[in-house]
Parts: structure tokens; sequence; C-alpha cells
């Protein structure tokens, strides 16, 4: 069978905003009939977006290498294999990992995509449940060391990640402050997510509410945001407390990096550990927290809510939509329906 395959293409690499424009929308013929021994053929479902892909347009080391220019953009996704020259790849069956910005691609063992578990749906295979849930996860509790009665601060509680790890932290008996931009955002992290109280950085000062909120100091800090956020919550951290460093979406688009906090020695007056970390260090005990994040799904201890747009050619503002602020919980887009029965 032949294919008309679309694809996003990385055009240029970005000073500052990664927008359409650094891209490129193309279409190449693909032929599903011409899979040797141990390929198969995926057609694109749903694809995801994290804050972390702007990061890998930069020609810089780090630990994936940068997207090369004219590739298709790196990205995760969930697709449905709808040829197969690969015994442990039937037809039908959904699979998940870097899918990449195209609606077909041809794989072997190497790609590493891996079959989406039965009864998980794509939608949580992206997000609670897939590489998402699994940073909340690690982060706050292997970094964070949250302990019951502690003071959890999250920035960015209102995405993908810092949704998870308030919610983890208020099941491991912590008092949860969350971080996030409008009304919206932070009535859901109080009446869904069960934060016990939610800041809006648009609304108030940060500083101010974090006098109020958090007056014998902040025990962990689970941080996705960076800069002026990170220095705010420096100054109001506990003696011996935790600072997970997650992300900091608020300099990934600046031209520059910005100065460090200028608080630093903060960290010392107060014993703070202040760590970074990466989720592919713990994939190899992926499966024992993905048990465990299913049973919280299941009890309801943890709710997972999508932002989902539609539509192949909307890839590139979906990401956007990232570093507007615009999206409440894991942003995804559908590229297609399921076009066979799932097995």
């Amino acid at each position: 069978m032949d294919f008309l395959n679309r694809q996003w293409l990385l055009k240029e690499r970005p000073p500052g905003a990664l927008t359409e424009e650094h891209f490129q929308l193309v279409e190449t013929p693909l032929s599903g009939s011409d899979l040797s021994s141990g390929q198969f053929l995926v057609k694109t479902l749903i694809l995801g977006f994290d804050p972390a892909m702007r990061g890998w347009v930069k020609d810089r080391r780090s630990y994936l290498p940068p997207v090369k220019l004219g590739d298709p953009m790196r990205g995760s996704g969930v697709g449905q294999v709808i040829e197969s020259n690969h015994p442990e790849f039937a037809v039908g069956s959904l699979v998940q990992g870097l899918t990449n910005w195209q609606e077909y691609l041809v794989a072997d063992q190497s790609a590493g995509l891996s079959p989406v578990p039965n009864g998980v749906t794509p939608e949580l295979a992206l997000g609670v449940l897939g590489t998402t849930g699994l940073t909340a996860y690690f982060g706050l509790l292997d970094i964070g060391e949250p302990l019951a009665g502690d003071v959890v601060l999250i920035s960015g509680a209102a995405g993908a990640t810092g949704s998870v790890a308030a919610q983890i932290a208020k099941i491991k008996g912590c008092r949860v402050v969350g971080i996030a931009g409008g009304k919206e955002k932070c009535d859901w992290l109080v009446s869904e997510c069960g934060t016990d109280v939610a800041i809006d950085y648009k609304g108030e000062s940060l500083n101010d509410a974090l006098s109020k909120y958090c007056p014998d100091g902040i025990n962990v800090f689970f941080d996705n945001v960076g800069g002026d956020t990170l220095e705010t919550a420096i100054s109001h951290m506990a003696e011996n407390g935790r600072i997970v460093m997650c992300g900091g979406i608020s300099g990934y688009n600046d031209p520059d990096p910005k100065p460090g906090p200028n608080n630093l020695m903060t960290l010392i007056i107060r014993r703070i550990k202040m760590q970074g970390f990466i989720v592919l260090d713990y994939l190899d005990q992926a499966p024992n927290a993905i048990a465990e994040l299913s049973d919280w799904l299941e009890s309801g201890d943890i709710v997972s809510r999508v932002d989902m747009q539609r539509g192949f050619e909307n890839v590139p503002s979906t990401l956007e939509r990232l570093f507007d602020g615009q999206n409440l919980g894991k942003q995804l887009l559908t590229v297609a329906e399921a076009e066979l029965p799932i097995p």
C-alpha cells in the first residue's frame, strides 16, 4: 500500500521562540509494500508535546542529540501498526514512543517503540502512565523525598507534570501549594487535584503569597519554571529543604540565558539540596512506578486532564501553546483515528 506522508521538518534553529516559521511541511511518498523483515509501518494517531522539545532543537550537548536540520521534529506519539513484517508488532496494535512529527513511519526494533498495554488509552500512555507521570513520580519521590506534613511547592502546577507531582505529594500526606497562571487553572488545582492552595502568579505577588501560605518555609520545591520563580522560592525554603529541578520553561525561548538566582548562598545557609534529573535515568524502574500510578488512577487519588488539539497542520502551533501558557494538563494533538480493529 502506498501513502503520501506529511512531515514537519526542522528548517532552522531559532535564537528565540520556536514557531511555525522554523519548520517546513513536506509530503513524501511512502510504500508499505517495501517493508523488510523485522520492519513495521505505523500510522500516527496522537502526538504529545513537552517543554523539553524546545531544547532538542538547540545545537548543544545534551542528554539527547539535537534534531538535525531537515529531519522530522522529534516528538512522542501513539500510533497504530497498519502493516508488519515483525512478529512482535501485530497489525492493528498500538505502539508508543518517539514517532516524531510525521503521519507515517517505517520502524524496526531499533526505533524504540513499545506496545501500548491493554486497557491503557493513548491519552494515558502519553500522560500519567508515560514519561510525564514518570517524571513527576521519580522527581518528587527520589529527589524531593517528601515526608508526611512537609510543605511542598509546585511551579507550573497545572501542567502535565506539575499536576501529577502535586497529587503524589498529597497522597504522601503533604501540604501542597501550587503555582499557576489564571483563575481557571488555580480553581482546577484546588477542586480536582486537591492542592491546599493555588497561587495565581499573574494576579498576585508570588513573594507575598509564599509569605502568607508557607510561613514556616518550604520543605520541597518541585520546579518546572525556573527564572524569577526559582529565585523567589529559594528565599522561602526551610532548613534542609529539597529543590527538584525538573524544568525551566520561563527561559527556554530566551535568546541569551539570563543570570541565575542571586540568592544561591541561601542553599549553604539553610543546608538546601538542589538537584536536576532526567527521567531517562529511571527507565529500568518504570514498570513498578507505572503499576503504582495505575493504582492511584483507579482509586481516584490521581486525576488526569488533557488539552486536545486536532489536525496535523496545527502541530507547530500546538507546541507554541505550551510556551503561551494556554494548555491545562497534558498537551496532545489528534492526527488521525485508528483505522483498524485493535487486537
